[in-house]
């Protein structure tokens, strides 16, 4: 068994990374592929993935796109079986073989406990490291047991890398020497294919070059409270037609500004919902009628595939994410990528990603009195110059390289 104290060794052996990659759909899998490309900068990596991620009774939509290889990793070993114990055995055995220096796994969800206790236990019985990559240590939405099989998985690991630091806590619930580094998301800039620029991105949507954008982007979920954005949405309505009246009533306002000095957006922004409802759609419809604003918002359901992303953000002004839970979100990453500034909630790690006032806002959750306000500030006074200057000046800290050296750092 090979002393665990000298992590100078894994330096000059292979590494494993193990995880979904194309052609598994999903944010999880493209961080993995953007990963392998940073850590196979500086290290032997070796890409071991799934022959089998999700039974089809537990998930039952199509979990390949093999039409989107955007993020393909050559040489990829599709080994394991997560529901298959002899498969998982002999998986741990091959990699055992390999020797390699660091194995670095991601963790998301409890499902995989089962497969993870054989195949970390193993390998952390011969001595090699286990680095769980955790995107957040609990399941957003929770069930019985989940505690209890996360604890399971996760003892098997030697250390942790966090994406926010309210995950800390939650980890050390179930281990609590665990040795680990909180960083942050790194950025998806690999979605940037055609550096498309705003008004090209507009034309292909059939945008007016003009209009104000806010965009929604991803799987629509209860806990990501795009109800509240729906809500805010509304009361920017109720604001801007309030306004507009109150200036055409006085006789000395020049159009740029009310009677009581506020200023006038040039028009309610609009808002764009692209993602995935699950299912969930019609409750958001009926929402969006019940406030009256179908004229603005524009909804587009369903998987938006890879080389389909760049023109949403591209085209946007402001990207919102008014969630009223979260560990991080790679959405922010995303708009990163594409230098456009956000609104998040103060919930999770999403603070710990968004400098208030520099690269975006941050209110409170469930506030739908508080987002309409921080979408109406951003576009009447102008601040998405200032914010992507921001953005600009702080992508080395949201850059891959930055967590290659973390790890290396392990």
């Amino acid at each position: 068994m090979r002393d665990e104290g000298r992590e100078d060794i894994s330096e000059t052996k292979k590494w494993v990374l193990i995880g979904p990659v194309y052609p598994y759909k999903g944010g999880i899998s493209h961080y993995t592929g953007l990963m392998y490309r940073a850590l196979s900068k500086v290290h032997d990596t070796i890409m071991i993935s799934y022959k089998m991620q999700y039974p089809r009774l537990l998930f039952k939509k199509e979990q390949r796109d093999y039409d989107n290889d955007t993020f393909r990793v050559e040489n990829t070993r599709f080994l394991i079986n997560t529901a298959n114990p002899f498969n998982i055995l002999a998986t741990a055995r091959r990699i055992v073989k390999l020797d390699p220096g660091k194995v670095i796994i991601q963790w998301w969800h409890p499902y995989f406990a089962p497969c993870y206790v054989l195949l970390a236990g193993m390998l952390k019985k011969a001595g090699i490291q286990v680095i769980y990559i955790c995107h957040n240590v609990f399941p957003h939405e929770r069930f019985p047991l989940d505690k209890q099989l996360t604890k399971m998985a996760l003892k098997r690991g030697n250390k942790y890398v966090l994406h926010a630091q309210d995950e800390v806590k939650e980890l050390l619930s179930i281990r609590p020497d665990a040795d680990y580094r909180v960083t942050v998301h790194p950025t998806y800039s690999a979605f940037n294919f055609e550096n498309m620029d705003i008004l090209t991105a507009r034309k292909k949507l059939g945008i007016p070059e003009d209009e104000q954008v806010m965009l929604f982007f991803g799987f629509v979920r209860e806990y990501k409270g795009l109800k509240h954005l729906i809500n805010a949405e509304a009361i920017l309505a109720d604001r801007y037609n309030k306004n507009r009246q109150e200036s055409a009533g006085d006789d000395t306002d020049n159009g740029n500004a009310s009677a009581e000095g506020t200023e006038v957006l040039p028009g309610i922004p609009k808002l764009y919902i692209v993602g995935d409802f699950d299912g969930n759609r019609d409750e958001y419809l009926e929402l969006i009628d019940r406030q009256g604003i179908r004229d603005h918002v524009t909804v587009i359901d369903g998987y938006v595939p890879d080389k389909e992303v760049e023109k949403y953000f591209s085209a946007a002004d402001l990207v919102v994410l008014p969630y009223e839970s979260a560990t991080q979100s790679g959405i922010v990453q995303i708009a990163y990528g594409f230098r456009k500034p956000v609104i998040v909630t103060n919930v999770g790690g999403l603070p710990e990603v968004v400098d208030d006032g520099v690269t975006g806002d941050i209110i409170e959750p469930f506030d739908d009195n508080a987002l309409a306000e921080a979408i109406y500030r951003y576009f009447a006074e102008g601040r998405q110059e200032a914010y992507t200057q921001g953005i600009i000046e702080r992508e080395y800290r949201f850059s891959w390289d930055r967590m290659a050296e973390l790890l290396s750092g392990m």
